[in-house]
């Protein structure tokens, strides 16, 4: 597969997931959407690292990153389908977008990561101040919408800890291993708390709500991940930072398209703050680094 195609193919998973979310759960329950579609992709992830011939690994450090993945998979993503609820498709992507910021501070304090330098902290500010006309934006949509910008910060700091735990661990296994381990850990834990939360196999599932499932089992969670693993070993990191500036918008688009969800002007300006927070953020260091090496030359 070429490089562009995998990255279209990226832009398009992750820009079409926050909608699919919505969908797979508004008439059969966040848990059941969720759980369906973790336990469907475990199996899928296992079934494709079978077939590539990466089987998992059981060594210490391999299994210390599994739980790692799957404790980031299940905290996530529930607080992720959980939020769905309550805010519009578009802003998840759009408030996952900060993912970036929070795992470079995350790393600073466990990985003696990258310092914080002016511009970093500039970037910073400039997306917390988008952050801010979102939390004022979600008090006139519906009070409960500040409930779910409050889970989608859990769940980008659950996500993020979860990838600096990982880094940290350092097991040195594959990306499909990876994905597999962490979704053989975390689907117990699903079905766990669809059983204590006493929800119940619908007894009418729609086309729709079926179709969503499948999407995000098969693209979200197993072909997602391959794509973007292949393109980050084939592209320079700031060319798939970029990543994070163009799903948002394309998924607030598809929203207000496909889902009739509001896209007023406080709503556009708040997302573009935080898009050109993560753009300073994440090019101020990649610009400093080229410029250093031209004039080297």
């Amino acid at each position: 597969m070429s490089v562009p195609s995998a990255y279209l193919g990226v832009i398009i998973i992750w820009s079409t997931t926050p909608l699919a979310i919505l969908w797979s759960s508004e008439e059969v329950g966040f848990i059941f959407g969720l759980t369906s579609r973790m336990l469907i992709g475990a199996v899928l992830a296992l079934i494709v690292a079978a077939l590539l011939g990466s089987g998992l690994v059981w060594h210490r450090r391999a299994l210390r990153a599994y739980m790692a993945a799957g404790l980031g998979m299940y905290g996530g993503m529930i607080s992720v389908y959980w939020s769905a609820q309550f805010i519009p498709s578009g802003w998840i992507a759009v408030i996952f977008g900060i993912s970036p910021i929070v795992t470079a501070l995350m790393a600073r304090l466990w990985l003696n990561g990258e310092p914080l330098t002016r511009s970093r902290l500039f970037g910073m500010l400039i997306g917390l101040s988008g952050l801010s006309i979102m939390f004022s934006t979600s008090l006139t949509l519906h009070t409960e919408a500040v409930y779910g910008l409050l889970g989608m910060l859990i769940s980008v700091s659950i996500h993020c800890a979860s990838a600096v735990w990982i880094k940290r661990i350092h097991a040195e296994v594959p990306a499909i291993v990876m994905t597999s381990g962490g979704l053989l850990f975390a689907a117990p834990l699903f079905v766990m708390t669809w059983l204590i939360s006493g929800a119940s196999i619908p007894a009418e599932i729609s086309m729709r709500s079926i179709g969503a499932i499948a999407y995000l089992a098969l693209l979200g969670s197993v072909l997602g991940f391959a794509l973007y693993y292949y393109v980050l070993s084939k592209v320079d990191a700031t060319r798939v930072a970029l990543l994070t500036l163009i799903t948002p918008i394309c998924a607030l688009a598809l929203g207000n398209i496909l889902n009739n969800e509001p896209l007023t002007l406080e709503i556009f300006v708040g997302s573009l703050l935080i898009l050109a927070g993560l753009a300073t953020f994440e090019l101020s260091g990649n610009v400093k680094r080229i410029r250093a090496r031209f004039l080297r030359y």
